[in-house]
């Protein structure tokens, strides 16, 4: 997986960052939407972080956003 660029995240629809956002929350995790779209270290631990999550739902959204990056990348 490459890390995924500031633009890439920032063309991403609000809408799916939300859903990761809102999944994440869901198991004690914080995501800061803006610190995510401009900062791919931070994008890419966030990324990891809910792949490895036991919810079937979180790691769906965190993989519609991985392959997104990769169609944009």
């Amino acid at each position: 997986m490459h890390a995924p660029s500031a633009a890439e995240f920032r063309d991403l629809p609000l809408l799916e960052i939300i859903d990761l956002k809102w999944l994440l929350a869901s198991e004690g995790l914080h995501l800061h939407v803006e610190h995510l779209q401009n900062d791919p270290v931070y994008a890419a631990r966030i990324l990891e972080l809910a792949a490895a999550s036991p919810n079937d739902a979180l790691r769906a959204a965190a993989e519609r956003v991985r392959g997104r990056l990769a169609a944009a990348g």
